[in-house]
């Protein structure tokens, strides 16, 4: 598991949740594996108590599966909850991006326009960094937009998709997310409210395109239809 410092304003258990659910992200924690708290905490250097909470907000994604006196094991990559949380995300995304039009400042503009220059400075060297950046530029929107309570409750759903936009990283070799992010940002500043709707939606639905990809290549962490 990659731990990475506590940022300043994380509690034990918001901390203990970022770690574990980006090790999930990231295929460091692979579907199908039992992970157990004392073990967890230990890597963390906390209680075991922000473990088992952050263990339980997970399992009521169904990311986690808890198993008495055991632990919990990492779900298998399930089509239908995927299938769920990309709903999630492009309904209240398309509806952001429209509202961005009107709400983006300049130095809101100019934030997006750095991460995207940093989006095209690794895209195809670095997964890990590009699928930070990615997540930035959503959450750039969502904050854009004042909507940061949503943002969590979308983030936590969406779990099961971003392990998938994680392994198309890897194993779709023409991606689109830089010029998709590129034609969100400039139907954005150009204030176009039609484009940006139709760009995001365009974007969440790349995954009909990539799942056959992905479901050949890891066919081992997918749960049979």
């Amino acid at each position: 598991m990659i731990v990475t410092p506590r940022l300043k304003t994380e509690t034990n258990r918001d901390y203990a949740l970022r770690i574990i659910r980006d090790n999930i992200v990231n295929m460091e924690i692979e579907p199908g594996s039992l992970i157990g708290e004392q073990e967890t905490a230990s890597q963390l250097g906390c209680s075991r108590t922000p473990v088992h909470e952050a263990f339980l907000e997970l399992s009521k994604s169904r990311i986690l599966d808890v198993l008495p006196q055991r632990g919990c094991r990492v779900s298998l990559i399930d089509y239908a909850l995927i299938n769920e949380a990309r709903f999630l995300r492009k309904t209240v995304e398309a509806s952001l991006a429209e509202l961005a039009c009107d709400m983006a400042t300049p130095a809101d503009l100019e934030e997006l326009e750095m991460n995207l220059k940093l989006q095209r400075f690794f895209s195809g060297n670095d997964f890990n960094k590009l699928m930070d950046l990615d997540n930035e530029f959503h959450y750039i929107i969502y904050r854009i937009c004042d909507k940061l309570q949503c943002h969590y409750m979308v983030r936590l759903m969406s779990v099961h998709f971003d392990r998938v936009r994680r392994l198309s990283l890897e194993s779709v070799k023409d991606s689109k997310i830089v010029s998709d992010h590129t034609e969100i940002f400039e139907a954005i500043r150009r204030q176009d409210k039609e484009a940006a709707r139709a760009a995001t939606i365009k974007h969440m639905q790349r995954f009909d395109m990539d799942w056959d990809i992905i479901k050949k290549e890891f066919s081992k962490y997918i749960k049979e239809e």
